[in-house]
């Protein structure tokens, strides 16, 4: 099997070339790859990289993710989020490839406390959430067999994350603020990848297994209560650990003024990926817990 990356200096790019060279030959690209172009700003240039390749499978792990940034460059977003990965579509569909996509929870308006299903009706709330639903809806017109995965809260022990912010202001500051009203499961981008490079293996026995699901770590949390676990698991690794936050204060979404506005329901109803592709996805502590053990100082 020949798999065609995008994104691989990202998060789940990174994650993916690990778990993806398990089913086949992987030919990983990025927005500065020289032999072909990986650079979603370029739709004409990543249609000729995917002709020139003629892979099996198409894994893009390449988007606009500067969530308030979109809000000032609108149409740079959507050549990222929505046009270029029509052109991958229509692309895997003339080669009958798969395409595999990540999406968002930002496709929903974020109301209501149920964890949303991908039968719910949509209604992003910023050009980031709106641009992604276009990249889908792309996806579907296009008639190409694809996958496509709604995800949220990512994180990965590689770059930056929330918890590695959180235990330096931690160690900084007496006292942090902390959103409490926006719920979600944190998903790490192994998980994510995992999940993919084996719901390709599913996907090339049952074909008409594919569309769209939800991917998400178990359980849920708010991002106040995701930074309290964070810290009190690293001190727990790590008791010589000085943190001089005694006060973690839990506030409202409205404490904090963002270009583009936040859903404060994140959750996500993964029932339908479970049932079809035989998983059981661990709770989001899981995942954290070890990723707080690989970024903690030896």
């Amino acid at each position: 099997m020949n798999i065609l990356l995008f994104g691989k200096g990202g998060q789940v790019g990174w994650e993916l070339q690990r778990s993806l060279s398990l089913l086949g030959n992987v030919t990983a690209l990025d927005h500065d790859s020289a032999d072909h172009c990986g650079d979603f700003a370029n739709p004409a240039g990543i249609g000729d990289a995917v002709r020139a390749l003629r892979p099996d499978v198409i894994v893009n792990a390449a988007a606009h993710t500067a969530v308030d940034k979109a809000e000032a460059e609108p149409d740079f977003a959507r050549t990222l989020n929505a046009t270029t990965p029509g052109v991958l579509a229509l692309e895997a569909a003339k080669l009958g490839a798969w395409l595999v996509h990540y999406s968002t929870d930002y496709v929903f308006n974020g109301g209501g406390t149920q964890p949303w299903a991908e039968t719910d009706a949509t209604g992003p709330l910023s050009v980031y959430g709106q641009t992604k639903l276009e990249g889908e809806q792309a996806i579907a017109a296009s008639s190409c067999q694809h996958l496509i995965l709604r995800t949220s809260w990512v994180y990965a022990a590689r770059g930056g994350n929330f918890a590695k912010t959180m235990l330096k202001l931690a160690q900084e500051r007496e006292r942090l603020t902390v959103i409490d009203d926006q719920w979600g499961a944190p998903t790490g981008a192994d998980l994510l990848a995992d999940v993919t490079a084996h719901a390709i293996r599913h996907l090339q026995q049952r074909p008409q297994d594919g569309g769209l699901y939800h991917c998400v770590a178990g359980g849920e949390t708010n991002w106040h209560a995701y930074a309290s676990h964070v810290i009190q698991v690293a001190q727990r690794l790590n008791p010589a650990l000085v943190i001089k936050a005694a006060d973690i204060a839990p506030v409202p979404s409205s404490a904090f003024v963002t270009a583009a506005k936040r859903p404060h329901n994140s959750r996500l109803n993964t029932t339908k990926l479970q049932t079809t592709f035989g998983l059981t996805l661990p709770n989001w502590q899981q995942g954290v817990n070890r990723m707080v053990a690989e970024i903690l100082p030896a």
